[in-house]
């Protein structure tokens, strides 16, 4: 895979490189498998906590503490939490409204499920820029309000991984 080249679009007032069509998918649930999902500020979908690499050399399990850390304010290092990597990829086509983040002639992009078992009580601090509300919601109900088919699946086997 090549190093994705200049998007010309700004953010922030600067030039940011191509997204990286290498993603992590975190399912962060309880014991009894409720699920933490988080509403998209820009779409206004709910799912889990997901993001892209950073930079090709970094690790599934790099890009998913990253990424827990930005978009729930939880530190699994700091806080001694165990992120599971299930070894587990789907590619899917990017959605229509993502596709300019992405370099012209991507299409798809893969994504890496990783799990984290959390108690109930653990503070979330959304990033508001990112998310806009959060809910622990039961297994079955999760799986019909998330956007993502690959979410949803990740959510059902939840018990089975």
């Amino acid at each position: 895979m090549s190093e994705p080249q200049a998007d010309t679009s700004s953010q922030e007032g600067g030039v940011r490189p191509w997204k990286i069509p290498r993603s992590v998918l975190v399912v962060i649930h309880t014991s009894d498998f409720r699920v933490l999902l988080i509403k998209r500020s820009d779409m206004l979908t709910w799912q889990s906590v997901t993001g892209s690499k950073d930079h090709l050399e970094e690790t599934w399990m790099e890009t998913a503490q990253r990424e827990v850390l930005e978009e729930t304010g939880l530190d699994v290092l700091a806080l001694g939490l165990h992120l599971v990597d299930r070894g587990r990829e789907s590619t899917y086509p990017i959605h229509p409204a993502y596709k300019k983040r992405y370099a012209p002639e991507v299409t798809h992009n893969t994504e890496r499920l990783l799990t984290l078992e959390i108690p109930l009580e653990t503070p979330i601090e959304l990033n508001p820029r990112e998310h806009i509300e959060f809910e622990w919601v039961e297994q079955d109900r999760a799986c019909e309000m998330v956007f993502s088919a690959t979410n949803a699946q990740a959510i059902r086997d939840l018990g089975a991984l």
